[in-house]
């Protein structure tokens, strides 16, 4: 039977309908009905389109009102939905509430047919986007008010029509229910205002037009839901603003009080006697500020240089002294000296934009000490507060992810269930139309349903056929006729021959051989190029475009071109070859040598042989049909900056340019037309924003660009922030993917492995005749190397690229252990009789997945894993078999032992002998001697002793002789004490054993550096060899587990990301040859060198006129030091450019550029722009996110494979972790017994009551509040209320301290933080006294204040502060271990680094980045540095500074005083190394940090959102009993029960009102209505885990560990339930109502009285009664009851 095909649920909205809403919503509020609470279905949303299970729309039902078909709003809202063709659902209100027509309303009618019309709102959009391109223009055509006026009337006549269709306001679906309907009749109301009113408005209103911009984001449903998405976000994220904010108050604060003037500390010239002409800047510096001409200006600075009166500030030069006096630099916009401008400053490092030069600007004011400061707020701060943002935007990701998922579980088996009746539907009407056509019926006797059946049920299978052919039919015919070439017989010939050349696995291998040859070429590209060298890139280029194009004709001929045009990756490659044919005739035409750029395409061709890149294409595509709503929202926000800016501060940078630049010209990046705007918008979302704020301040006022700029800041980081963990988490799921190989990838594999198994054949065949190897060996060995490929099946797996030994391990099916061996060593039990505990060690680094052998137990097992043909020349004991013997065990076993397999021994001998015994007994000793405890720690000892002697080998050691006479023999007793310790390892553990572990391996090689050192000072020409030194501190690695296991995890989160970096890479080679092919050359500059300017183009034109401008028989044609001119250079800038360091400088070269050997011109190529923008974009953002995403996806793997612990930590700090977690959540502190004395009694009651502790916090924020209304140059009366203001806090904090005294007495010394209060009064007593004894000059006048801030931090304290704070801190608590881990290693690296840069740049001329400061002369300047580098903050200036290798840069004879080092040039390609690594190491740890914090963010998450209850939520539950019990009864009143599950947390937690969900609980009272604890607590945890299968084991625990931890346990017999008792006042309600009726009808006069009594108690009782009745249905208890 047909089924049928009337849309089900699809009602007419009626009058009828109307009155039964009504009535049900009436009869609703009249009567209290218990229901479960619906909730909107999402398949229902408006703007979605009505489900397929409807059916098909009849023409009466698009465009009508119809039935709401959502339940909770058919059944509690009064609305109706109408559809449009598209099946878009729109919904309305049916009330008539203020100036809303009825639905039966024509007018209304009318307005919503036109509203809900499909072109409708596609002539808004246009609308829309017409807007937005002039809004974009800055100088309008004449006939532009014409068309502004003609938009404004659209935007009228749809308000007109939405407030008709949906009125005024009749409910949330009305027109002011929507708050985007605000915005636009806004906007509408000021341009009409504006535009017709006769009077000038301040510049907002005239802007107010630019949020038209915003309305694309309600007419594009997918925007407007990401909008709400996004709303939801920023809700989650408030308690993390809070605590930043607060955070960012504190640093503020504390910056003020040690910072405040500083920045004015300058060095002045003090006029001599006598001395009466006018003193001038010494440096003639072209750009200094006239505050006065006596300033010192370093060469090519703007501001004065700063000074400081500690011997670790920066010091003036001889004939200045150090003066406060002038502005601050910066325009006087960077500073301490009120807490505005340092919120500022503090927001600037967090944000990390340009710190470098604010660390100079206060170490050089302040001193290096104060470096501290910094770190903890860059480093520390802005770090923690990156994390809480990203772990709650990562929460918020997948729990919508979740959503979404589950939405679509529930959605797919209705679908399923539809397209089941739709294929039944149709093979029903396919039976019918063969009866039809047999019978030859008329069609107008069919039935009409059979029409609608075949519309309904076909639709789908059309789609599907129409979206497999695209194109009509007649093209497809076209196709088959001249596109498939099957000729003649000849030709079909001719066609398998080819076919079987192009698909030999070998001409694949040839192509992808040409391909490589070809990208070396395009990599050869540089500048300046000899002819020779043009002429055979020339030759190159045409020798690879004609083996392109004959293996397209080849394939052509071999596939036909209907076949050839199927595959993808052919029609790529017949664009290349068309773009390479193309270029042979173009690229000579003037303006078109740009084209040959597109021969960078041809590096993509390797993505046909490479899985991962085809995996990473598809992740990609796959990501932006995801994320193309979010990525629109992005540039719709970004459009709107940059048009709302240019609006609001364009007119200013005209008018005030002179502000901020000398010659009264536009810099290069402001706000006066849309493109400049748009670019410097994109710089403020990529991180850099302060230097254009300080112009826009300049030009436009203070308040309005801070607001801007803060605007742009933080939505645009929100929603950056968002794309990127969006893209993170679908690289992530790329692991799921498998991608078929194709044919050319297999054939390649196919040719390798033949390759492979051909020279493996032809070496074991030598091996064979010189060895006599078994031949079986060498078959089976050549099985395993025909086996492996190089395929790469995921992203997150490492290439194939290991010897056999992996794959061996992997197919002998051998498991690895979940856990890693603490030591990984291979010592035998001591229960094993005569043996030595030979030892390999902890595990190799280069086999970290080979599996742990050794086991602790010493078990028969462990005696098993003994081999005896192992041993050293002089031991008769057993060696412990090695992790690759183990392995391959099995199969050596097979095989006779021949001599060249022993192991790495002098020679066997009988144990029996005289001379085994003696060297078995001194190996017995050597291995007592290096595993003793005593022996471990004096090594480390030793090791740390030596690595920190090498901090004082600085530019001044040979000034301090003694010191260096120590170090040299210090070197030669730590020399012999390693050679010593490896001697003993030898003899122990034999050679074998020893040089198998990695960690050896490594002590050898430090060993080795010792030794090279010492015999450097031995000659004058080894002297080189003293500078490998910096590889001393490598041994900690080896000798402290900590280090070992962060770097073993290291390593395997990283290691994998092998051939995703890979791709990264090759997107970084194609834009650095695209690079080269637009700047090659272009660099070049005619500089003047009095002043270090460029010559003007106007002046200069080209390298021959600036050739004739010798200045000192120099050359000033010069070229930048960052260029395009090659390929390294060029990556090398691309780097520059990922870090944003440099990078302005980059992008102005490129913008000035010209063409070769021209002068660049302002600006002259500012499309360029273009090209970073597409880097930024294409080569830092996307290879970022796939790179953190495979990390990522590694770091949750080998958390799997260790139990589900941190990676970071040992088995000992495990351990630690839970006693960690046990420490933060459990009250450590003792309960101080309450005084009997009434007045000690009062006063401690006074003391720990809540009311107090909260008049204490209110105080401390007091005491912030006051101080921040101080400033640097305040008035004298200012002073006096801020010291008496000071002086009262103290007093009252000391008022605190003795009423604690008193109350606690001699426990209040228990408690830590009493004593930290205790400690702050002292302090702030004596900070308050001691100016007036020893001068306020001596003691700083905000020690006071600083001390008293102290006291800020109880806001963080557990239990006294927002419990919010106390969420966000928890992460990082339970996260350090695993960060000072982390903190531990990037410190080695920072201080080998340190050493390096002290040996090769100490002596490098100061200028750019290199300075007073940040030098590499001491140890502490070169840590100063390495932590700039490691935020990736002003390494490009220190890179410049080293590029200085030539003469006209450096001086390569200067004396050093002090030291016979000559010389103050870098070496450039030493630094490149450098900072390079160092870099690349760095990020690959901070990475690491940040998934650390996120993950145990989400770990809390995922715990709270799962509700599973943990050891830490009973810990909570019993913190919350003694505030409740505090005398310890284990009982409490049934009356407080509400009020304590309130106040327990989530998962136990009960929001109130509470009492019927308590009552269900059925919990047993004992005499007085008491409960006990352990009652309340099992109903409690059986509420939570109802649906977990360990519930009742769960429960049995509780109670067995209660009653063990409460053995004493108070019993007394329950005498009733809550559900009884609760039975017992509902009869006694109903016999009362029953009485109350009966006296009703005695006393007829007092009726009234009466009812209106009773009714008043019948609702309650009525209410109760029925949720009694509920729970009764519901618990199995009560049924029973």
């Amino acid at each position: 039977m047909l089924a049928s095909l009337e849309p089900k649920g699809l009602v007419p909205f009626t009058r009828e309908s109307f009155e039964r809403i009504q009535q049900r919503i009436a009869k609703t509020h009249n009567e209290e009905r218990e229901e479960e609470d619906l909730k909107p279905n999402t398949d229902f949303e408006v703007g979605k389109e009505l489900p397929f299970t409807y059916g098909n729309l009849s023409r009466g039902m698009v465009s009508e009102p119809l039935e709401d078909v959502d339940p909770y709003y058919h059944e509690k809202k009064n609305t109706f939905i109408v559809l449009n063709k598209n099946r878009t659902i729109f919904r309305f209100n049916a009330a008539s509430i203020l100036c809303t027509l009825s639905p039966f309303n024509c007018i209304r009618g009318t307005t919503i047919k036109v509203l809900v019309h499909p072109l409708f709102r596609l002539f808004i959009l246009i609308s829309v986007l017409t807007d937005c391109i002039f809004m974009s223009l800055t100088d309008l055509p004449k006939w532009s008010p014409v068309v502004e006026n003609t938009l404004l009337g659209i935007y009228t006549f749809e308000i007109l029509v939405k407030l008709f269709a949906r009125g005024i306001w009749a409910g949330s679906f009305s027109f002011l229910g929507d708050p985007w309907n605000w915005l636009d009749f806004s906007v509408t109301v000021f341009e009409i205002i504006i535009r017709y009113s006769p009077l000038s408005f301040i510049p907002m209103l005239q802007t107010a037009r630019t949020l038209r911009i915003l309305k694309i984001i309600p007419l594009n449903q997918g925007l407007k839901s990401l909008v709400g998405i996004l709303i939801c976000c920023v809700k989650k994220l408030t308690g993390v603003i809070i605590l930043t904010l607060f955070f960012l108050s504190i640093f503020s604060l504390i910056g003020m009080g040690l910072f405040m003037g500083n920045l004015k500390h300058k060095c002045f010239r003090w006029p001599q006697e006598n001395e009466n002409e006018t003193l001038h800047n010494r440096t003639g510096n072209p750009y200094y500020i006239r505050e006065t001409e006596n300033f010192y200006y370093l060469e090519g600075e703007r501001y004065a240089l700063l000074c400081g009166n500690r011997t670790d500030a920066g010091q003036c030069p001889e004939g200045y002294v150090c003066v406060k006096a002038g502005i601050n630099p910066d325009q006087g916009f960077t500073n301490f000296d009120s807490f505005g401008w340092a919120l500022l400053a503090l927001f600037r490092l967090m944000t990390q934009d340009y710190p470098e030069a604010l660390y100079h600007q206060i170490l050089y004011a302040s001193g290096k000490v104060y470096m501290i400061f910094f770190v903890v707020v860059s480093f520390w701060f802005s770090f923690y507060m990156a994390s809480l943002f990203l772990g709650i935007l990562a929460m918020a990701y997948e729990e919508e992810k979740q959503r979404v998922g589950e939405t679509t579980k529930k959605i797919e088996p209705k679908f399923q269930k539809t397209g089941k009746e739709l294929q039944g539907g149709n093979e029903t009407a396919e039976a019918k139309t063969i009866q039809i056509e047999m019978k030859k019926r008329s069609p107008a006797s069919t039935d009409t349903s059979l029409d609608v059946l075949e519309d309904a049920t076909l639709r789908h299978k059309e789609e599907l056929e129409k979206s497999k052919k695209i194109c009509p039919l007649c093209w497809y015919k076209f196709a088959e006729t001249f596109l498939i070439w099957n000729c003649s017989p000849c030709w079909l010939r001719l066609k398998e021959f080819v076919h079987k050349i192009i698909t030999a696995p070998f001409t694949d291998l040839f192509l992808c051989i040409c391909i490589i040859l070809n990208v070396c070429f395009l990599a050869l590209e540089h500048y300046p190029m000899s002819e020779q060298t043009s002429n055979l890139l020339s030759i190159g280029n045409l020798v690879f475009i004609g083996i392109f194009t004959a293996e397209m004709i080849l394939k052509i001929i071999a596939m036909h071109p209907y076949g050839y045009f199927q595959v993808g990756w052919n029609i790529f490659d017949s664009i290349i070859v068309f773009l390479g044919l193309a270029e042979l005739f173009i690229a000579y035409i003037e303006g078109l040598a740009g084209f040959r750029s597109f021969r960078m395409l041809r590096i993509f061709k390797l993505g046909k042989y490479w899985p991962t890149f085809q995996i990473l294409m598809w992740s990609l595509s796959n990501s932006w049909v995801a994320l193309k709503d979010l990525v629109l929202l992005l540039f719709t926000f970004t459009f709107f900056s940059a048009a709302f800016g240019m609006r609001l501060f364009g007119q200013n940078y005209e008018e005030f340019v002179c502000h901020i630049d000398r010659d009264c010209q536009l810099p290069r990046w402001h706000m006066h037309d849309f493109f400049h705007s748009f670019l410097n918008v994109f710089r403020i979302i990529c991180g850099e924003w302060v230097e254009t704020l300080w112009d826009c301040m300049e030009v436009a006022g203070q308040s309005w660009c801070i607001s801007f700029y803060l605007m742009v800041i933080l939505i645009g980081n929100l929603l950056v922030l968002y794309l990127f963990l969006a893209l993170v988490s679908l690289f992530s799921s790329c692991k799921k993917v498998t991608v078929e190989e194709n044919d050319e990838a297999k054939n390649l594999q196919l040719a390798m492995g033949r390759i492979k198994k051909e020279i493996n054949y032809m070496l074991l065949k030598i091996l064979c005749k010189k060895q006599n190897i078994p031949k079986k060996t060498m078959d089976r060995v050549n099985e395993v190397y025909v086996k492996e490929d190089i395929s790469d099946h995921t992203l997150s797996e490492l290439s194939n690229t290991q010897d056999f030994l992996k794959d061996k391990e992997k197919s002998s099916g051998t498991e690895k252990n979940t856990t890693e061996n603490e030591s990984q060593s291979l010592i035998p039990s001591p229960s094993v009789s005569e043996t030595v505990p030979i030892a390999s060690g902890e595990s190799d680094i280069e086999n970290l997945d080979n599996k742990e052998i050794q086991s602790k137990s010493g078990d028969g097992g462990s005696k098993e894993k003994i081999k005896q043909s192992s041993s050293s020349e002089c031991s008769t004991v057993d060696i412990a078999i090695s992790e690759e013997e183990m392995v391959y065990g099995h199969e050596r076993s097979k095989h006779p032992k021949n001599g060249y397999g022993r192991a790495s021994s002098l020679g066997q001998i009988s144990g029996a002998s005289k001379k085994g015994k003696i060297c078995r007994n001194i190996r017995k000793t050597c291995c007592k001697i290096v595993e003793n405890n005593w022996f471990k720690c004096f090594i480390s000892l030793v090791t740390l002793l030596s690595t920190s002697t090498l901090a004082l080998e600085d530019i001044y050691i040979n000034q301090r002789k003694t010191v260096k006479i120590l170090l040299e023999y210090a070197d030669m007793i730590f020399t012999y004490i390693f050679i010593l310790e490896m001697l003993l390892k030898w003899m122990a553990y034999g050679f074998k054993a020893y040089f198998s572990n990695s960690w050896y391996r490594l002590d050898f090689m430090v060993v080795i550096v010792f030794c090279l050192s010492l015999i450097g000072k031995t000659r004058e020409e080894l002297k080189p060899l003293i500078s490998i030194k910096f590889l001393r501190p490598l041994r900690v690695l080896s000798q402290f587990e900590r280090m070992k296991v962060v770097v073993r995890a290291l390593i395997k989160t990283t290691l994998p990301t092998l051939n995703v970096f890979l791709v990264c890479l090759m997107i970084w080679l194609t834009f650095s040859i695209m690079g080269v092919y637009l700047f090659a050359g272009k660099f070049y500059e005619c500089i003047d060198p009095t002043s270090g300017e460029r010559f003007p183009s106007s002046e200069v034109m080209n390298k021959s006129q600036c050739e004739s401008l010798l200045f000192n028989d120099s050359m000033p044609w010069e070229n930048a030091k960052l260029n395009f001119d090659n390929v390294g250079n060029g990556f090398l800038s691309l780097l520059q450019l990922a870090t944003f360091n440099g990078w302005i400088t980059i992008m102005n070269s490129a913008i000035d550029s010209v063409e070769i050997n021209m002068q660049p011109r302002f600006e002259d190529n500012i499309y360029m722009y273009y090209y970073f923008i597409n880097f930024i974009i294409l080569g830092v953002f996307l290879p970022l996110s796939m790179l953190i995403s495979v990390i990522v996806d590694n770091f949750n793997k080998y958390k799997i494979k260790l139990g589900g612990s941190n990676i970071f930590i040992t088995v000992k700090q495990r351990k630690q972790y839970s006693r960690l977690k046990k420490l933060i959540y459990e009250d450590s502190q003792r309960p101080v017994p309450r005084p009997r004395n009434k007045l000690q009694g009062f006063i401690f009651d006074l003391v720990t009551s809540q009311v107090f502790n909260v008049i204490i916090m209110v105080l401390i924020c007091f005491q912030a509040i006051a101080m921040m209304i101080d400033t640097d140059e305040h008035s004298l009366q200012m002073y006096i209320a801020l010291y008496w203001i000071n002086l009262i806090f103290v007093i009252l904090y000391t008022m605190e301290c003795i009423l604690k005294l008193i109350a606690f007495r001699c426990f209040y010394f228990t408690i830590a933080w009493n004593i930290f209060d205790f400690m702050v009064v002292i302090f702030s007593i004596t900070g308050l006294c001691l100016p007036m004894t020893v001068g306020y000059y001596l003691v700083p006048p905000s020690l006071v204040k600083l001390i008293l801030l102290s006291r800020i931090i109880h806001i963080l304290r557990l239990g006294k502060g927002p419990k919010v704070f106390h969420n966000l801190m928890l992460p990082l608590m339970l996260s350090l271990p695993a960060l000072l881990n982390l903190i531990f290693l990037i410190f080695l690296v920072m201080f080998i680094y340190a050493i390096f840069g002290m040996y090769n740049f100490a002596y490098v001329k100061k200028e750019a980045g290199i300075n007073d400061v940040s030098n590499f002369e001491t140890f502490g300047s070169s840590m100063l540095c390495l932590f700039q580098v490691a935020i990736f903050a002003g390494w490009d200036g220190m890179l410049v500074a080293i590029f200085n290798s030539k003469w006209s840069d450096c001086d390569p004879d200067k004396i050093n005083p002090g030291t016979q080092v000559k010389g103050d040039c870098g070496n450039p390609s030493v630094g490149i190394l450098y900072f390079v690594s160092y870099i690349l190491i760095s990020w690959v740890i901070i990475v690491n940090m940040y998934i650390v914090v996120v993950m145990e963010f989400l770990n809390i998450a995922s715990k709270k959102k799962n509700r599973t209850l943990s050891e830490d939520d009973f810990r909570k539950f019993f913190q919350v009993w003694k505030r409740f019990d505090p005398d310890r009864t284990q009982y409490i009143d049934s009356s407080k029960l509400s009020d304590f599950a309130a106040a327990l947390d989530p998962p136990l937690f009960m929001a109130k009102p509470n009492k019927g969900q308590l009552i269900a609980l059925d919990l047993p009272m004992a005499v007085g209505d008491r409960i006990h604890c352990l009652d309340i607590l099992l109903a409690f945890t059986k509420r939570v885990m109802s649906q977990d299968v360990r519930m009742e084991k769960v429960l049995s625990e509780i109670e067995s560990g209660f009653l063990l931890a409460n053995p004493f346990k108070i019993i007394c017999e329950p005498i009733t339930t809550t559900l009884k008792r609760k039975q017992e006042a509902v009869s006694a309600t109903i016999i009362q109502r029953a009485y109350k009726n009966y006296r009703l009808r005695r006393n007829d006069k007092n009726t009234s009285d009466i009812h209106k009594i009773d009714g008043d108690r019948d609702v309650p009782a009525r209410k109760e009664g029925a949720y009694f009745d509920k729970a009764k249905e519901k618990s199995p208890i009560q049924s029973q009851i």
